[in-house]
């Protein structure tokens, strides 16, 4: 059954919701607009004492998790679920030619960045079934779409997070759940910041020179995406990947 506008816009009172990676960066700037639109966030994140303080200001729970861990990231959603809204953020990245990378490497970037969405969605599930109403919600990246060179593995799993949005909203549509991706370009986290500190103002460059609005994003606009999805306003939409990237890959 349609639930548009039954909410005012951007809404979420009364909305359980869950967000891997929520500690930093992207995570926190969903955080923060979840808990101002009105929903109850349990942010998970290996940085707990990160998390917890970002939960005091919001009044969210911090819980630790180890994306990477299925077991652990099981334990919790059972412990802290049901969720209505899940959004998988958490994600590692690896700036490496392929050849220099090794099984441990993708093993620690495939947990991380795609086995984590499995084993969140697959816990969110069934409460969400039995209810008739769900968003899930995967932050993938624009290196799943376009590839990216030192990035071969964390491309390959952010592709696979699309596929797997796309899977997800075939077989959950019939129960009034949605699946969509978010799909962020160059955006001024710590973890660009990182890959900043390494390669200096030339890969800076060449981050704001792939993208037509030649800039950097800001955490806040990729989660006024993520906000839209969760939101009822958004109760047409699923099985997409929606790009945040400032026209990545769109020519120029």
């Amino acid at each position: 059954m349609p639930t548009s506008g039954t909410r005012a816009f951007g809404r979420l009172d009364g909305r359980r919701a869950f967000v891997s990676g929520g500690a930093k960066g992207i995570g926190a700037a969903i955080v923060r607009s979840f808990a101002d639109a009105g929903a109850h966030v349990v942010i998970a994140d290996l940085d707990l004492e990160t998390a917890s303080g970002l939960a005091g200001q919001v009044g969210a729970t911090a819980v630790h998790l180890d994306a990477g861990d299925t077991g652990m990231v099981q334990a919790v959603m059972a412990q802290h679920g049901p969720f209505d809204i899940v959004v998988n953020n958490a994600g590692v990245d690896q700036h490496a030619f392929f050849t220099d990378t090794t099984p441990e490497d993708w093993a620690k970037l495939l947990a991380v960045n795609l086995v984590s969405a499995f084993a969140c969605t697959h816990a969110a599930l069934p409460a969400m079934q039995a209810a008739g109403f769900g968003r899930i919600i995967n932050v993938t990246s624009e290196a799943g779409r376009l590839g990216s060179k030192g990035g071969a593995v964390y491309s390959a799993a952010k592709g696979g997070v699309i596929a797997f949005t796309k899977s997800m909203a075939r077989e959950n549509a019939r129960f009034g759940i949605t699946a969509n991706a978010i799909a962020p370009g160059p955006i001024r986290t710590p973890m660009l910041e990182a890959a900043v500190a390494r390669g200096g103002d030339k890969i800076l460059r060449a981050m704001t020179d792939a993208t037509l609005l030649r800039r950097l994003g800001e955490p806040d606009e990729v989660a006024a995406a993520v906000l839209f999805l969760a939101s009822d306003q958004a109760a047409y939409i699923t099985g997409e990947t929606l790009g945040v990237s400032g026209g990545m890959g769109g020519g120029g």
